[in-house]
């Protein structure tokens, strides 16, 4: 019976706990889904989160993965708009599309049980052989021709995501930019701002390399390095005294919340992107006066068409965040690279 077939599957056991195992391939649950074979798929620092414990919506036994690409292998009865046999990227929120939240382009809060950030989160994901894909006529975007598996492999997830990031932002020609974090993210949230034709776009990182490829790529006008020199200054230097246009907050690190609102200009927009382990503080009579606008939250996967457009016509070619590539077998050791920031890494690309 094919509910016994088996397949090789990454599993989040609880804190600190991630294993290869053996599982049974899924099958058709509801009459919505399609069960996708995957072709390629990739470890995310969202895993590197629930494998921390600081994602308290992860359930224990869950397959991980949520950033993948594939092929579409079965079909429910209901499904219109996907077929056997089209390679398929998957948005990281599976959505009802019916709900309150969905109606309103909120698809990261849609309100059914298996809605918004499930797949490899609260149910099992694509770091396997095989996944079950809820409400598959929302959550998969057909790859064309013309685009590579490499090239497609971010879309539903770090791509849709500088993607929303760089809409929030309310971004405006010749505006500046400041991204905080020169990462898979943050590089990606470089490469969706330039869409908006800003004047420049200044990239801050710790790891010189990743700030040299943000420049190599044509992402980043201006790269900057904490301890090298003062960041705040430097910014104010670059936009006449006044500060960014626009911030967008990628790291995560333990100061970076405050180095986003001491780097925008009164008035501008504040963009976290981030998912942050640990409480930040809003120090409200600091920053009072600046009228800044906050923006927060997970992204709103609700785009990977226009997004899988643009890479089709060659406005975006996310492809060079491959740094490494391996075979599912040997993803234990990818986790360990990726975690750890080893040999350069920005991504993976793991072929099941």
């Amino acid at each position: 019976m094919r509910e016994k077939e088996k397949m090789l599957a990454v599993v989040y056991g609880g804190r600190e706990n991630v294993t290869l195992q053996t599982r049974e391939r899924p099958i058709i649950q509801d009459k919505g889904d399609a069960i996708v074979k995957v072709t390629l798929t990739t470890i995310c620092s969202s895993d590197i989160h629930i494998k921390h414990g600081a994602v308290p919506r992860a359930v224990p036994g869950v397959i991980l993965g949520h950033e993948f690409i594939g092929t579409v292998a079965e079909t429910g009865e209901a499904v219109k708009k996907v077929k056997i046999g089209d390679r398929v990227a998957v948005n990281v929120e599976t959505f009802c599309g019916e709900c309150f939240y969905c109606k309103r382009g909120f698809v990261n809060n849609c309100t059914n049980d298996n809605g918004g950030w499930a797949l490899g989160c609260r149910i099992d994901g694509g770091q396997a052989e095989y996944v079950r894909i809820p409400f598959a006529d929302n959550t998969l975007t057909v790859i064309p021709k013309n685009v590579t598996d490499e090239q497609a492999l971010f879309t539903g997830d770090i791509l849709s995501t500088g993607y929303w990031a760089a809409k929030l932002g309310e971004l405006k020609p010749a505006d500046t930019v400041v991204v905080i974090g020169a990462g898979p993210t943050g590089l990606c949230t470089m490469m969706c701002a330039r869409l908006y034709s800003p004047s420049k776009i200044i990239a801050l990182d710790t790891d010189r390399k990743r700030l040299e490829t943000a420049k190599e790529q044509g992402l980043a006008d201006i790269i900057l390095s904490p301890g090298k020199e003062d960041l705040v200054k430097r910014i104010l230097e670059e936009t006449h005294g006044r500060g960014a246009d626009a911030v967008f907050e990628t790291a995560g690190g333990s100061d970076t919340f405050k180095l986003a609102w001491k780097t925008a200009r009164p008035n501008a927009v504040v963009v976290v992107v981030a998912m942050y382990e640990e409480e930040q503080i809003l120090p409200l009579p600091q920053m009072y006066g600046k009228n800044l606008t906050f923006k927060t939250g997970g992204v709103d996967g609700s785009d990977c068409q226009e997004i899988m457009d643009l890479i089709a016509c060659g406005r975006m070619d996310p492809s060079f965040l491959i740094t490494h590539r391996c075979r599912l077998k040997e993803i234990m050791e990818a986790y360990d690279i990726f975690e750890n920031k080893r040999e350069n890494v920005l991504k993976f690309a793991v072929k099941p």
